[in-house]
Parts: structure tokens; C-alpha cells; sequence
């Protein structure tokens, strides 16, 4: 029992004194370790004659609850020191002057979704959003994309497995799959978000920004197609009037398919949109595949419809003037204070989208 007596004795002893965290952390190391002094002593208990043994064990149990208690104690008062320090030291003084307020700003690729929302939901599109990681059956298979097509290559998709099953996604197609197998036609909706692809340049980014647009029903038609992307190219570029032109191309997904013109004209080396004798290419649409109805399990005899993509950067780079796509991520200040928009000012049809 004089053992036991000697340590707690010790090591309260101990306890009383100034220490630091890691002090009190080897204080409990050399008494509760696995070669610690009260550890050491508890393997004796086999040993010790059978009438002491119990009295022994108990007041072995005694000893060590006190000590934790102590050393629990002692790390609470030293955290609690610490604190009130760094409240003494760290106080704000309330008679400084205070610093000037920056106001942060808008985004133009964010102003541009807002803007491209708002057009829409006017429209009765409803906005969809899906993961920017996606499998490769929403990615392609679903959208009637061919093992063989080039966009499934590695220089042009960021696959994350070698078995090519996850990968970013290379457009906001998927969300059209997504949406159409969870729900029922009629459907009406844009989805707006983040795609990546393998290429970089002036007018190319690794990461950029898409809208996808989906509307399926009965009775529906290209004629229908031409009346929203003209309502929404003249509401966005807030012009009265648009030239605009459907040239035939190619999308697996779409059958048929059309890259979409309108007309500009360059005024004092800026880009005026409106009626202009130059083309200039802005979007990619088409009659919704019937494979792709098919692998949703919508019936193509009752239902049909049209989608199209549109590159929100390149919008944004045309409407307002920005001439490298890079700089949408350069975290520039000064870039984005000159094109940033104020963040009270949300895009609405009825007073104006933007400034």
C-alpha cells in the first residue's frame, strides 16, 4: 500500500504546478500507459495475499479515479486559462476607426444564369440541376451516343475510373435523362451548371458553363423550337428585332439538328447583335431523338420535343464585352469590379437584365 500512497502522493504533487497541455498529457501517460505506474500496479493484484486482494484492488481504484479526476480537472483549468488570455489579448478596440467597406460584385457568368433563368421561367421552363460527376450512361449511351464518337475519347472527356464508368460531365445533357426517368412527360425545363472537357485556349476552358433546354410533349415541332430561341435571344440581348438562321448539323441526340446564327454587325470595334450582314454561331438544337425517348421509356408515338445547349460563358463574352474566356477565372478583383454586377440588382424581364 506504501507504493500506492508514494504515487498519488507524487504525482498531486505534481498536478499543483504550473503546466503546459502536453505536460499533463505525459503526467497521464506515465501513470495510465501500458507500462505506466498504475497499470504496473494493477498486474501485481494476482500477486498480493488472498485477504489483503480485495482492499488491495479497492483502493488502487480509489487512487486512479482521483488521479484522472485531477488530471481531467487540470486540462480544463489550463484550456480555460487560455482562453481568457486570448480574450484579453485579442479584444477588439471599438474607438479605432473603422476599415473602408468593399462592396463585392456579381459574377458575369452568375449575372448570365440569372439573366438566362429569368427569360425562361417566363416562358413556364422550370430549372433542373444534376452532379457535375456522372456515369457514362446518362452521359452518353442514354443520348444515343456511339461507343465509336469522338467525344468519348480521353483527349476530349475526364474520365475518373479506368474502366471508364465516372467521368465529369462533357455537357448538362444528363440532367434532360436524369429528369425524364424520374418523373413523367410533359416536360419543360432548362438546366443550367458546370461541364468539363479536355481543352484550353483564348475561347476554351477545361471547366465552363452550359444551359441545357428540354421541352416534351405532344404535338410538338420545330416551328415551336424557332419561337422560343427567338423569344429568348431577343430578351437576352435586348434587341426588338433578331436575324436569326438555322443551318442543318449533327448531335446524336438530336434528329434532326441545327447550329443556330444570328446577325451582327461591328460599330466602333464592338459587336452590335440584331440585324446585322455577318453570322455568327451561338447556340446547338434539334428534335429530341426518338432513341433517346426510347431509353427514358417515353412513348414516341404520343410524345416528341426539342432541346438545345447553349454556351453561357460565350454569351456572357458577347453580351458584355469580354474578349478571353480565361479571365471568367483568373480571381482577378479588378476584372470582376470593372465587369461584376452590384448584388441587389436580380435580373428581371420586366425592368431591364442588366445595367
Amino acid at each position: 500500500m506504501s507504493d500506492i500512497k508514494k504515487i498519488k502522493d507524487e504525482f498531486l504533487s505534481k498536478l499543483k504546478n504550473q503546466l503546459t497541455i502536453s505536460e499533463v498529457n505525459q503526467i497521464k501517460t506515465d501513470l495510465f500507459g501500458k507500462k505506466g505506474l498504475i497499470s504496473s500496479e494493477f498486474k501485481k493484484i494476482s500477486q498480493v495475499d488472498e485477504n489483503n486482494r480485495k482492499k488491495f484492488a479497492v483502493q488502487l481504484n480509489e487512487v486512479k479515479e482521483e488521479l484522472q479526476e485531477r488530471i481531467d480537472s487540470k486540462i480544463n483549468e489550463i484550456q480555460n486559462a487560455e482562453i481568457n488570455e486570448k480574450l484579453i489579448k485579442e479584444k477588439i478596440d471599438i474607438t479605432l476607426p473603422s476599415r473602408p467597406y468593399i462592396k463585392g460584385k456579381i459574377h458575369p457568368v452568375s449575372q448570365t444564369i440569372d439573366e438566362i433563368s429569368s427569360i425562361f421561367s417566363e416562358i413556364g421552363f422550370s430549372v433542373e440541376e444534376g452532379p457535375d460527376v456522372e456515369n457514362e450512361y446518362n452521359n452518353f449511351t442514354a443520348l444515343n451516343t456511339p461507343d465509336n464518337h469522338p467525344a468519348r475519347d480521353m483527349h476530349d472527356t475526364f474520365y475518373l475510373d479506368r474502366n471508364k464508368h465516372k467521368l465529369l460531365r462533357t455537357h448538362t445533357s444528363p440532367v434532360q435523362i436524369r429528369t425524364m426517368l424520374k418523373d413523367k412527360p410533359p416536360f419543360k425545363i432548362i438546366a443550367p451548371g458546370r461541364t468539363y472537357r479536355s481543352d484550353s485556349d483564348q475561347t476554351h476552358s477545361p471547366m465552363f458553363h452550359q444551359v441545357e433546354g428540354l421541352n416534351i410533349d405532344k404535338d410538338i415541332n420545330m416551328g415551336h423550337l424557332k419561337g422560343c430561341l427567338n423569344y429568348f435571344i431577343k430578351e437576352f440581348f435586348e434587341v426588338d428585332k433578331i436575324r436569326m438562321r438555322f443551318r442543318p448539323s449533327h448531335f446524336p441526340f438530336t434528329e434532326p439538328s441545327a447550329e443556330v446564327d444570328i446577325g451582327y454587325e461591328i460599330k466602333n470595334e464592338k459587336i452590335i447583335i440584331g440585324e446585322g450582314e455577318k453570322w455568327l454561331e451561338i447556340l446547338g438544337c434539334g428534335m429530341v431523338h426518338p432513341n433517346v425517348l426510347k431509353n427514358v421509356k417515353i412513348d414516341t408515338k404520343t410524345y416528341q420535343g426539342y432541346a438545345f445547349g447553349i454556351g453561357i460563358d460565350r454569351l456572357a463574352m458577347l453580351k458584355y464585352g469580354i474578349n478571353d474566356l480565361r479571365s471568367f477565372f483568373d480571381c482577378d478583383y479588378r476584372w470582376l469590379n470593372h465587369f461584376g454586377f452590384d448584388p441587389l440588382d436580380v435580373p428581371t424581364n420586366y425592368r431591364g437584365l442588366s445595367r
